[in-house]
């Protein structure tokens, strides 16, 4: 067993000797008198046997369907077990606020999301960033720090859609005995053979401590899951503050991330082209926009970040383009360095070539006149 889990483990044990331990139970078949569904709005819906939350997942939120739906997303990224919270940026506050622990060290990419920067705030760990995707800086910082050290690297970086080399990454990780945790927050759908993100394309899964994959992007629902060892989830439950005080995802939101898992593994089993629709036509504005300015991407994502120095320089751009019924948003300083403003384009596979000659057209006009 891991260091990590046997410290993780040996809290848990502590929290059962003393009569303290929560489990998720299913309260449906029961009487409720202990639900905050004061009127009863949540039974109403004739589709769902139950439409509303009720309560948190430890009160009378829980159900087989939540718990069913957990195993069903694990096995699909071939993770040992999952725990769903009601976003991402929940799902992060609760795993970086509740793991790290004081003298322990957390080593972040200085372009990592700032949900995770949150969570690591309300720890009571060290924390310090390394250079974006530089696996050498990461080295130097390893070498320095012993006990408990945790690395956050995310798959797919929101911003630029550039990627860290994930296996060196790994490799650091295992050679200082640090716990890697991977945000797949933008690679999930359109990363690996089947949409299940970068982890499982490089099939790391058992070198990763947690994963945190979220179904606001491609899969375009709601919420998230944190994926690792059942140790990891059953710690998250009894001492995870953002999971234990917050109403449960609703039976209508759970239906629908399963619908949308659904959907995405036919996508991929039928061998369909849209899945590779947004990446053709990121290729195709890279070929023709890319020659004279400034392009950040990376192999995996659909964001391509186009870099126009200066504040007003990228609003007069933006604005061009809504003024033409298209929409692409601006990144000012100080969310990037100064000098280094750009907009950030996501290509879908909704988008069409037309669409996409029209943005480059006026991305040249608006560009060249802002100059």
């Amino acid at each position: 067993m891991q260091p990590i889990l046997q410290i993780l483990q040996d809290k848990l044990n502590k929290r059962i000797e003393e009569g303290l331990y929560r489990e998720l139970k299913d309260y449906s078949a029961f009487c409720d008198f202990s639900s905050n569904d004061y009127l009863g709005f949540s039974r109403d819906q004739k589709e769902l046997t139950q439409f509303g939350s009720t309560g948190s997942r430890l009160i009378s939120g829980n159900s087989a369907d939540i718990e069913r739906l957990e195993s069903e997303i694990a096995d699909f990224h071939q993770a040992e077990s999952g725990l769903i919270f009601n976003s991402g940026y929940v799902a992060n506050l609760g795993l970086f606020s509740t793991i790290p622990n004081r003298g322990d060290t957390v080593l972040y990419d200085e372009l990592i999301h700032a949900s995770i920067r949150d969570g690591i705030r309300l720890s009571n760990a060290d924390s310090f960033s390394f250079k974006h995707n530089d696996v050498e800086h990461l080295e130097g910082k390893l070498s320095k720090f012993k006990g408990n050290v945790f690395v956050v690297v995310e798959s797919v970086y929101s911003m630029d859609g550039d990627s860290p080399d994930l296996l060196k990454v790994s490799e650091a990780c295992r050679n200082f005995g640090a716990n890697l945790i991977v945000d797949e927050a933008h690679a999930v759908g359109v990363v690996g053979e089947k949409g299940d993100g970068l982890v499982a394309k490089l099939h790391l899964q058992r070198e990763v401590f947690a994963t945190v994959v979220t179904f606001g992007k491609a899969l375009g629902s709601h919420g998230a899951i944190i994926l690792g060892s059942e140790i990891l989830r059953n710690y998250l439950i009894n001492f995870c503050r953002s999971f234990i005080y917050t109403t449960a995802p609703s039976p209508e939101t759970i239906l629908t991330i399963r619908n949308q898992y659904h959907k995405l593994t036919e996508l991929y089993e039928k061998n369909s082209s849209e899945p590779l629709l947004a990446l053709e036509l990121k290729k195709y504005f890279i070929t023709k926009a890319g020659a004279s300015r400034e392009l950040i991407t990376g192999a995996y994502g659909n964001v391509v970040s186009v870099v126009i120095p200066g504040n007003e320089n990228v609003r007069k751009v933006s604005n061009s383009l809504k003024n033409i019924g298209l929409y692409a948003k601006e990144i000012l300083s100080p969310t990037v360095p100064k000098g280094a403003e750009r907009l950030r384009i996501c290509f879908h596979s909704y988008n069409s070539v037309t669409e996409v000659n029209k943005l480059i057209e006026c991305l040249n006009k608006t560009i060249n006149l802002s100059k």
